[in-house]
């Protein structure tokens, strides 16, 4: 009989095993409707030990007032989580998306793009980030792109 978890089709067990052989931490990313979510996982025999987490909400601190589930949100929460990881001494990890879609320029790919300009060691192909402009929220309006400037210099200022 399967495992209860695969049956309801929340994990897939083979790529999990070729995370946890790595032998390094995880940073698992999960997007909801709302928010973008990012925790740092290390593996424990008795289950999975969660070492710091972020949520877009969090950005609410350093003056972000846009939605918190589009790319340049996404951005900034992982600047925060790399900034904060950089801090802890943990500079390299992989990377788990889980069950979701990875395609190119999508909002997964905008928080590994935060995470490689806060200096984490993160092997990822730069094609399959999206563009600056996006990232940056011009597609959206030029209202949010000067608060991404500005709440990334605020991130900047706290971490130093």
């Amino acid at each position: 009989m399967p495992f209860r978890r695969r049956i309801e089709k929340k994990t897939n067990y083979r790529k999990r095993l070729a995370l946890l052989k790595s032998g390094l931490p995880r940073i698992v990313i999960r997007k909801s409707l709302n928010y973008v979510n990012v925790q740092m996982v290390n593996y424990e025999p008795y289950g999975d030990k969660v070492i710091f987490a972020f949520s877009s909400k969090s950005l609410k601190k350093f003056g972000w007032s846009k939605n918190c589930s589009n790319t340049p949100a996404a951005y900034l929460v992982g600047f925060l989580f790399g900034m904060e990881a950089k801090k802890r001494n943990l500079l390299k990890a992989v990377v788990d998306f889980g069950l979701q879609r990875s395609t190119k320029g999508n909002l997964l790919y905008a928080v590994i793009a935060g995470l490689k300009d806060a200096g984490l060691d993160i092997n990822v192909d730069s094609n399959m980030l999206p563009s600056d402009e996006r990232i940056k929220g011009k597609h959206i309006s030029d209202d949010i792109e000067n608060e991404f400037q500005e709440v990334k210099k605020k991130i900047q200022e706290s971490y130093q």
